[in-house]
């Protein structure tokens, strides 16, 4: 892909959609291939697929973004523990203290970072901040926590987090650094947390009732359960079961909660999250284990939620967002997916609860993260070790 460098440092990318033979099932219809250029039903005129891509620096094991509600300032967290607060319109870098003590090593450190949305000041002022992280437990256990806090930046070139507590830990503990998950939607009342909670790549713990792991919990904002008895037998807190490693999960304008995760060798899936529903994993899945050994797959008549979209070869997904900007015509209500081992960002169609993958831009890099900014930009990281940041406009 080339790069061409103009000020500021701007580039002009042409990053046509790539037209690709992958598994891109639609579901109840089989496979699809991806739309070439705009997606299907795109009104004349609407964006072309081209990005301007500005660079802003980079970060340590970048993992997770939020802009802070009403503002220009995006927070980034660092996978080893630290993280900054990027001011887009000041072009301004400040440091972040009071920051939780990670168990950092293999996929695991400080992870989600999430703003109270009706929290919106056209100023920081003081605002509640809800982290995740990898925490150590006793012997050589580690699960995922989840934290909220209060932010607040009275310096120019620092910010500070305040009265840091737990509000929930996933139980139980257990070895390995792997499968958090630890992915944070709000819902659309701004009244619940929805928290996903991986397998920690124990697999068969995703199908007990009484394991927080493979699990999406939901939670009052202070981190009490709020399962409202989705599913009989289970923890207060779990809403839906059988997920493997979710690494993205947002709300559609119509309400619907989406999840992405990560397949084990290929069925990566994004599915429609409903209370109480079963996804499957590891009795279910369109991937075979890492050694070859055959899992079975999704069936219409096997009891278990099957995915909207599933991809062999896999994305590995980083993140997602709907877009719900006018920056990008053409571009609202689709969703965008970071793709790490795809390189790329990929664009699903959604039409009530189907989905089809209908573009992929081809970035060149790893990308862990993609936000909407307040002008509708796109908010790029790159995943690794000096990953970078991105601002992505029509090109």
């Amino acid at each position: 892909m080339k790069r061409t460098s103009i000020p500021k440092p701007f580039w002009a990318l042409t990053l046509s959609p790539l037209l690709l033979a992958a598994s891109c099932g639609y579901a109840g219809s089989g496979d699809s291939p991806p739309a070439q250029g705009a997606a299907a039903g795109d009104p004349a005129g609407a964006w072309d697929g081209d990005f301007a891509i500005a660079e802003h620096g980079s970060f340590s094991e970048p993992w997770a973004s939020a802009f802070i509600p009403g503002t220009s300032m995006l927070f980034i967290t660092e996978k080893p523990g630290t993280a900054k607060v990027y001011d887009t319109a000041q072009d301004r870098l400040m440091t972040v203290s009071g920051l939780p003590q990670v168990d950092y090593g293999g996929q695991g450190g400080l992870g989600e970072v999430a703003f109270l949305p009706g929290e919106s000041a056209n100023a920081v002022g003081t605002r509640t901040i809800y982290l995740t992280w990898a925490e150590a437990g006793e012997g050589d256990t580690r699960g995922a926590a989840l934290g909220r806090g209060t932010l607040s930046c009275p310096l120019a070139d620092s910010c500070r987090i305040d009265d840091l507590a737990v509000i929930w830990r996933q139980s139980p503990k257990v070895t390995g650094r792997g499968h958090y998950s630890h992915r944070i939607a709000f819902s659309p009342d701004r009244q619940h947390i929805f928290l996903a909670s991986g397998d920690r790549q124990k697999m068969e713990p995703a199908q007990d009732r009484q394991s927080h792991l493979g699990k999406i919990v939901r939670l009052e904002l202070d981190g009490t359960p709020a399962g409202d008895g989705a599913i009989d037998g289970a923890l207060d807190d779990v809403w839906s079961m059988g997920h493997r490693n979710i690494l993205g999960m947002d709300f559609d304008a119509q309400g619907r909660l989406w999840e992405i995760e990560h397949g084990p060798k290929g069925g990566d899936e994004l599915n429609v999250v409903r209370k109480g529903a079963n996804y499957g994993w590891p009795q279910r899945s369109n991937g075979v284990h890492y050694d070859g050994d055959p899992i079975t797959d999704h069936s219409a008549d096997d009891g278990f939620a099957k995915p909207a979209v599933n991809w062999t070869p896999v994305i590995a997904p980083g993140n997602m967002v709907f877009y719900s900007g006018t920056l990008f015509d053409g571009l609202a209500g689709d969703l965008l997916i970071a793709g790490l081992k795809s390189e790329a960002i990929v664009r699903v169609a959604t039409d009530g609860d189907s989905a089809r993958e209908v573009a992929r831009y081809d970035m060149g890099e790893r990308i862990r993260q993609i936000v909407e900014g307040p002008d509708g930009a796109l908010w790029v990281l790159e995943d690794g070790d000096g990953g970078r940041l991105l601002e992505l406009r029509p090109g």
